[in-house]
């Protein structure tokens, strides 16, 4: 085909869509199934609405091929596992009785089963329930939700596109069961597990399956030569059913780099690559592979990730280039919409000059037709569009609203003595023990706690006029004295205010920094039912006042015990957040550090001897490929010392992750010379303990051992267990005793309990320990 007749063919398309409905529908009746409101009728009747009215906009949009598939009421993931059977031993029961509880109890677990470890789905803020995988796995096929979505699909008249996890990217995402030996490669099972995936590729071409998406990103990674011989394996053998749809093999996040050449030789009909960010590095990989001839090439052209509005000229210069490199060239985002809010349009509160920048999934949608139109017509067909958009993308260059010469000469200003602390930690840290007198496996939670029907009342309330900010105050200062006195009660040592005026751990510090922009319906799926409203970062960064002094100080007079501080770090301000384009993120974590920087040294002045700076994101921000975590983690953790390095040796600094594979950055959790971190080790049995241990790592530590993802309330028996697991690797001396993450996503009945068996646990194992001296507090 000539590039004249592969651009006549163009057509749009997308990976995925957002789950959730304009009003978070599909999140409401989840959560009213859980608590028993809503029947599992109804919960299915929402979801089928949902995926409906997604097919009918993106079709009245001009999408040609619509995604069927990628909807899921938790995770895409767990519903692959569901897909193969590869349900764990001790939900099996669950799953038989009943299969959406079962789902659910995967998902969440019960009083009586842990449920799935769950960790980050590449570098991005959405969560994966992680698969586990033994020598005895057995693969059994159940075509059942994709079959029966495409069918809703194709009766409604649409062209349709099922969208599955690859068999590769599967297998490498899993980890081994539990009781089996660590050394075990989910790898070794895909001779057993590609008969699964052609029976589900033949059950969907029975159904009226044109093409099907089998998604491998894990391939925009480093990978092994075993792991590519694996994927060319994978599709030579799935390439040569005959009773399958066409294949499209999708990647995305990265440029494919190895694994290009594997896919590009093997005979699918299809791939799908993402060409924004680095992955615009695959449009010269492609040139020099000698393209795809004969084969259909999705190109993602508008970044799935973020939320500025794509240069569309620039766009259709690259799809220019590669008509010559595809039989076909179609048009779509990086990536599934699932990472970005559903409607800018909805923002009716934005600044005007600021919301002609912006593009969420609806906007998205809209480019790829655009661009679909310009490359397939001509560019006369969308003259009007190109015009509109040089003009906001010259407003948004141009615009005063972008930079702040203050806060560039401050951070130019910055030195390498501004990011150390003046003391080392062993004069820190007895300088914090005396100060502190805390006694061995100190207890103490991540910072927030229940967010209740009655303080998102007040919000509303706040919000709509019907009560002024003094009464809203009013409200917060009875829960910060309520959260207070439980901590009390229940015998913590370190407590925490609870957080009750904060919405989110990264949206309440935009709202108080210039250079954010916050939205009101952004809502983007974090986990499960769990979704956040990332703030968008759109100029300079500085603070204007202090964000949290008033609140911290307030607590601490209510109580003699220490009250942290408590502050989300740079990395995360960035991770969560729908970041610049326009300049590197250092600079910009550079920004953010600086203005948080001056809040922990307001905090020390008010007397404040314990300050957290969150950093859960620092994992999950580390680039896919190796060779671009070195420039990372320099500036990452040079960012999080520069909010940190100001205080005395006697304050002592607090940090916190959760939900990744920490044995990646443990090098890098030792450079932010932190005093104190906590890290989530319930699902993952105290592995990372054992990791930061290999390694000799010389700071404190708090491994949860209280997994608050889950309705389940562990024991004092369980908590221990854990506990001691813990002292295995880590000496008591170093060792504290908390949760996994904040509170805020649990209710009041499960946090009494938990919280009240974590400081059981800690006083039965530190009567265990061999005595010694308690210091006196200063």
């Amino acid at each position: 085909m000539t590039s004249k007749s592969a651009a006549a063919a163009t057509r749009a398309t997308v990976h995925g869509y957002p789950r959730q409905g304009p009003k978070r529908e599909l999140k409401k009746a989840v959560e009213g199934y859980w608590k028993g409101r809503v029947t599992a009728e109804a919960l299915r009747e929402t979801a089928a609405t949902l995926r409906r009215e997604n097919w009918r906009r993106l079709a009245d949009a001009g999408i040609d091929e619509v995604p069927t598939g990628d909807f899921s009421y938790y995770d895409h993931v767990l519903d692959t596992t569901v897909m193969v059977g590869a349900v764990p031993e001790r939900h099996r029961d669950a799953v038989d009785t009943d299969a959406l509880d079962g789902y659910f109890a995967m998902a969440r677990g019960t009083q009586e089963t842990a449920p799935l470890e769950m960790t980050k789905w590449f570098d991005t803020n959405y969560h994966y329930l992680v698969p586990e995988l033994g020598p005895g796995t057995v693969f059994t096929a159940d075509s059942a939700k994709p079959v029966g979505e495409l069918r809703e699909a194709l009766a409604l008249g649409h062209t349709a596109r099922p969208v599955l996890v690859g068999p590769v990217t599967y297998l490498l995402l899993a980890k081994p069961a539990p009781g089996v030996a660590d050394g075990f490669a989910p790898l070794t099972l895909l001779d057993r597990l590609l008969p699964v995936y052609a029976e589900v590729l033949a059950d969907l071409r029975a159904a009226g399956a044109e093409w099907v998406q089998l998604d491998e990103p894990a391939l925009a990674q480093d990978r092994t030569a075993a792991e590519l011989n694996a994927a060319e394996r994978a599709y030579r053998e799935l390439g040569a059913l005959a009773d399958r749809p066409k294949l499209l093999v999708a990647s995305y996040f990265d440029r494919l780099g190895e694994a290009l050449a594997v896919l590009a030789k093997s005979p699918v009909e299809g791939l799908a690559l993402d060409f924004t960010g680095p992955g615009a590095a695959n449009l010269d990989d492609l040139a020099r592979a000698g393209g795809l001839p004969g084969k259909r090439l999705v190109a993602g052209v508008v970044d799935g990730r973020n939320v500025w509005i794509n240069n569309l000229e620039k766009s259709l210069g690259t799809l220019a280039s590669l008509l010559g490199l595809a039989e076909r060239v179609d048009v779509a985002p990086s990536c599934s919409l699932l990472h970005v809010p559903l409607d800018a349009a909805a923002e009716r509160d934005v600044d005007p000059q600021i919301a002609r920048w912006l593009a969420f999934a609806r906007q998205k949608t809209e480019e790829v037709v655009t661009l679909a139109r310009g490359l397939s017509g001509g560019t006369d067909l969308i003259t009007g569009r190109l015009s509109a958009n040089r003009a906001d993308l010259a407003s948004r260059a141009s615009s005063a609203l972008t930079s702040d010469p203050a806060v560039r000469a401050r951070c130019a200003a910055a030195t390498p003595a501004d990011a150390r602390r003046a003391q080392p930690y062993p004069e820190r840290t007895a300088a914090q023990r005396a100060r502190l007198g805390l006694p061995l496996l100190p207890t103490t939670t991540i910072g927030s706690f229940p967010q209740t029907a009655e303080l998102r009342t007040a919000r509303a309330e706040l919000r709509s006029g019907r009560i002024d900010g003094t009464a809203y105050d009013q409200r917060i200062a009875t829960e910060i004295r309520e959260v207070l006195a439980f901590q009390e009660e229940a015998g913590l040592d370190v407590l925490v205010h609870g957080e009750p005026e904060r919405n989110d751990m990264v949206q309440y510090f935009a709202e108080r920094l210039n250079g954010y922009l916050a939205t009101q319906h952004g809502w983007v799926q974090s986990y499960g039912t769990r979704y956040v409203r990332p703030p968008i970062l759109a100029g300079d960064i500085s603070r204007p006042e202090p964000m949290t002094v008033a609140w911290t100080t307030y607590a601490q007079s209510l109580t003699d015990r220490p009250v942290k501080g408590m502050l989300t770090g740079p990395v995360t301000m960035l991770a969560w957040s729908f970041v610049r384009d326009d300049q590197p993120l250092g600079e910009t974590a550079r920004q953010v550090a600086l203005a948080l920087r001056d809040e922990v040294q307001d905090l020390e002045g008010a007397g404040t001897a314990v300050i957290q700076v969150d950093e859960p994101a620092l994992r999950e921000t580390l680039p896919l490929r190796a060779a671009d975590r070195e420039a990372y983690l320099d500036w990452a953790t040079e960012a999080f010392r520069l909010t940190t390095s100001g205080v005395r040796a006697d304050t002592q600094i607090h940090t916190h992750m959760c939900y990744a594979e920490f044995g990646d950055i443990v090098s890098a959790i030792e450079a932010l010379d932190a005093d104190v971190i906590s890290l989530e080790a319930a699902r993952s049995h105290m592995q990372v303990a054992d990791e930061l241990a290999t390694v000799g790592y010389p700071r404190e530590v708090g491994p949860g051992v209280y997994d608050i993802h889950s309705p389940r309330v562990p024991g004092a028996d369980e908590a221990a267990a854990l506990l001691r697991k813990g002292l295995e690797a880590i000496p008591a001396e170093r060792l504290w005793v908390n949760p996994d993450c904040g509170l805020k996503t649990r209710g009041w009945t499960e946090v009494r309990a938990s919280l009240e068996h974590l400081v059981e646990a800690a006083r039965t194992v530190r009567a265990g320990l061999p005595p010694t001296p308690t210091p006196t507090r200063r």
